[in-house]
């Protein structure tokens, strides 16, 4: 019985058909089915890689959409925060943040002039 994929020949048909052939025939034959073998093993590696990326890739696609919903939620939650401070602050408070801007760029400047002496 011959299975191609699996390479199991019964014995009765290797021996007559090594009667038949030469030695170098023989040779011939036996690296035939060596790369034969090595062929099928390489084919049973990459198909299991294959699936275990599969596999990755599928995990990757779902964390994916994880992720992109979360930015959507939080693109959305930071879009109505600002817009709630833009609304919330009156000419006071905005006075009062321009103030204290300009503080801490006197007090950064500072800090550059006796880095630079």
């Amino acid at each position: 019985m011959f299975y191609f994929c699996e390479l199991y020949l019964s014995r009765i048909f290797v021996y007559k058909f090594s009667i038949l052939m030469s030695e170098e025939d023989a040779k011939l034959f036996a690296h035939f089915e060596t790369k034969l073998r090595y062929l099928l093993h390489l084919h049973t590696k990459l198909t299991e890689e294959n699936a275990q990326l599969k596999q990755r890739l599928t995990e990757l696609e779902g964390s994916l959409m994880e992720q992109q919903a979360e930015y959507q939620q939080l693109n959305k939650e930071y879009t109505d925060l600002k817009s709630g401070l833009v609304m919330s602050l009156d000419g006071g408070d905005i006075q009062a943040t321009r103030k204290r801007l300009a503080k801490l760029v006197r007090e950064v400047d500072r800090c550059i002039a006796l880095i630079n002496v």
